[in-house]
C-alpha cells in the first residue's frame, strides 16, 4: 500500500497568498509541458490553477486533448487519474496531488467481491445471462471486469443510454457500485423497483440469494456517495418551506425518496447548465457537493442557490488536494522527480479501456 508522503513544514506553514503565488511561478515554468485537471468539486484555490474543469470523465478525456503535454496533474481523486492514464496509454506522467484522495464509493466494491458475486449470479442463471455496468465512479480493477464481460461503463449523464442498451441485449444487469444510480436511472427506464435488488458484498451469497436477487431484473450493488447519501427527504420539504418557489434540483446519487421529491435531477454538468440557464430572480436547493454549489451561487448572483441540506456536505477525499500539495508535486516535476504517479497495469488497462470505448461507442 502506498503512503502519502508528509510533506515539509515549507508547503504547510507557508500563507497561502505565496503558495499561491509559487503555484503560478511554477505552472508557468513548466509551460505546455504540464496539463492541470480539477474536478467540480475541488475548492476555488485549486481551481483557480485548473486549464479545464469538468466532472470526471469530462476531465479524463480532456487529457487526451493537449498531446504536447508532458504531464497531467489530476486534482480530483484516485478512480479520476486512473482513468486519464487509461485514455491517454499511459504515455503521460498523470500525478495525484495527493494520494489518500480516495473514493469512498469507488471502495465499497472490491475486483474480489465482484467476481464472487458473479459467478453466483452467473451459475443460477447462465453465463451470458448478465451485461455488468459499472459507474464511472470505481476502479480500473472493476471497469477491466467490466470490459472482459461484455459490458460497459456509465456516467450520471449517460446512464439512462446504457441502460437501453442493455436491456436492448434481454439480458439481466449486474449494476456497480452506486445503488442509488442505478435505482434512480433504472425506475426513470420504467423497471418497477420490486425488480431490482440489492446485492450486499459485506454478507454471504447465500444471504443475498435467499433475498431473491437472483431473481432480479438489475442487481444493484449496496455502494453509495457518502456526500450525496447526507441528503435527506425532508431536507426538500424544508427548503420548500424556507424558500417560497424554489427548485430542487438532485444529482441521481442521491437517494430514490430525495430524487423524486426533486422537480429535476442530474449530472453535475446538467445541475450547471440548469442553474447558469435559469431566468434571473430563479430560486435554487442543489443537492449535490458544497464546494460546488458555492461556486454556482458567487457565478450566479442574480439567483438564489443555496445546499440542499444545512449540513455541509463536502467530498472529504476531494478536499486532500489543497495548494501546498499541488505545489509539492509541481516542484518535483520542475527538477524531474516524479511524485505521486498514478499507473495502472496494462493488462488492466486494455480491458477497462475496452469498456470505456464501449461507452464512447453507444454516446
Amino acid at each position: 500500500m502506498t503512503i502519502q508522503a508528509e510533506l515539509a513544514p515549507r508547503y504547510t506553514e507557508s500563507p497561502i497568498e505565496e503558495t499561491r503565488a509559487l503555484i503560478a511561478e511554477v505552472r508557468a515554468r513548466l509551460g505546455s509541458r504540464l496539463v492541470i485537471l480539477g474536478h467540480h468539486y475541488q475548492v476555488d484555490d485549486i481551481v483557480r490553477f485548473a486549464d479545464f474543469t469538468g466532472d470526471s470523465f469530462k476531465l479524463a478525456r480532456m487529457a487526451t486533448s493537449r498531446p504536447e503535454a508532458e504531464f497531467i496533474v489530476f486534482c480530483g481523486v484516485h478512480f479520476m487519474a486512473e482513468s486519464a492514464d487509461i485514455l491517454t496509454g499511459g504515455e503521460k506522467i498523470v500525478v495525484l496531488p495527493d494520494l489518500n484522495a480516495g473514493c469512498s464509493m469507488a471502495d465499497m466494491a472490491s475486483i474480489d467481491q465482484t467476481e464472487e458475486a458473479w459467478e453466483r449470479l452467473t451459475a443460477i442463471n447462465g453465463p451470458d445471462s448478465y451485461l455488468p455496468i459499472t459507474y464511472m465512479n470505481s476502479s480500473a480493477a472493476i471497469k477491466a471486469f467490466v470490459g472482459r464481460h461484455g459490458g460497459t461503463v456509465c456516467t450520471s449523464s449517460n446512464a439512462a443510454t446504457v441502460y437501453r442498451w442493455a436491456l436492448a441485449q434481454d439480458k439481466r444487469i449486474l449494476f456497480l457500485p452506486d445503488q442509488h444510480l442505478g435505482r434512480n436511472v433504472g425506475y426513470q427506464m420504467g423497471i418497477p423497483l420490486e425488480e431490482m435488488k440489492l446485492w450486499n458484498p459485506l454478507t454471504i451469497a447465500e444471504d443475498n440469494l435467499e433475498a431473491g436477487v437472483a431473481e432480479a431484473k438489475v442487481v444493484l450493488w449496496q455502494g453509495h456517495c457518502s456526500v450525496h447519501g447526507r441528503f435527506l427527504p425532508e431536507h426538500v420539504d424544508e427548503v420548500r418551506a424556507r424558500i417560497p418557489g424554489v427548485k430542487v434540483i438532485a444529482h441521481p446519487e442521491c437517494s430514490f425518496e430525495v430524487v423524486q421529491k426533486a422537480d429535476d435531477s442530474g449530472s453535475t454538468e446538467k445541475i450547471i447548465k440548469a442553474v447558469s440557464e435559469s431566468p434571473a430572480g430563479s430560486a435554487w436547493a442543489v443537492g449535490t457537493e458544497v464546494n460546488l454549489v458555492s461556486r454556482l451561487a458567487a457565478e450566479n448572483p442574480d439567483k438564489t442557490v443555496v445546499s440542499l441540506s444545512g449540513i455541509s456536505c463536502l467530498c472529504a477525499t476531494m478536499y486532500r488536494i489543497d495548494p501546498p500539495h499541488l505545489l509539492w508535486v509541481l516542484e518535483a516535476l520542475e527538477r524531474g522527480e516524479i511524485v505521486n504517479r498514478i499507473q495502472v497495469d496494462p493488462e488492466t488497462a486494455r480491458w477497462a479501456r475496452i469498456a470505456l470505448d464501449r461507452m464512447l461507442e453507444l454516446a
